[in-house]
């Protein structure tokens, strides 16, 4: 298999710590795509027609795109640890929640790489950003004891969005208001598979 991804993407980062977790690194060709909303590389518009990453290209079978989608088949080679029965709709509710988060956050980066200043409309761009303070306050009202638990794709998600938010956004310092949030991030972002795929 072969994983179409960059180094800086939030959605790519979540399925190279779950390989990292999951022992699935030799498994998996990762190749780096440079592409934008206006820039599309004909490989990863050929295995993903929206032009996004990552995408997984597969022998056999069509190439699976969408992080939340690769994720669960890459979990699911491996027994499906990450995406456990037992509290299914909270991982996968918590997962949305964080790929929300990152959303938001890239699509107030390309409003300041891809728009000429004069164009640009800061209404929307705080906007975007309400969604993520608004998202953020519920991962400190509601979701803090599932993040304290055992390890899944929630809390995989949830440490990359925010560590995404350092990365793009550090300005913001969304870690004032979120003291239980910020603590948990601390330690989870110490983990050997956040180490190894923190951008530059």
């Amino acid at each position: 298999m072969k994983l179409l991804t960059a180094a800086p993407s939030p959605f790519g980062r979540k399925v190279m710590v779950l390989l990292h977790e999951t022992g699935q690194l030799d498994a998996v060709e990762v190749q780096l795509v440079a592409a934008s909303p206006v820039a599309t590389p004909a490989d990863l518009a050929a295995a993903n027609p929206m032009g996004k990453i990552p995408a997984l290209i597969r022998e056999g079978g069509p190439a699976l795109y969408d992080s939340r989608v690769i994720c669960r088949f890459l979990d699911a080679q491996t027994g499906g640890a990450l995406y456990p029965e037992v509290r299914i709709w909270d991982t996968l509710t918590l997962e949305a929640t964080a790929d929300g988060i990152m959303d938001a956050a890239v699509l107030i980066v390309y409003e300041g790489r891809m728009r000429p200043e004069a164009m640009r409309y800061a209404p929307w761009i705080e906007a975007q950003w309400a969604k993520v303070d608004r998202s953020l306050d519920a991962l400190e009202a509601r979701w803090m004891s599932h993040l304290a638990g055992s390890l899944d794709m929630g809390q995989i998600a949830v440490a990359c969005a925010l560590s995404y938010l350092d990365f793009r956004h550090a300005e913001r310092d969304w870690r004032a208001a979120r003291p239980q949030l910020a603590a948990w991030h601390g330690v989870f972002s110490k983990r050997a598979s956040m180490e190894a795929t923190r951008p530059d």
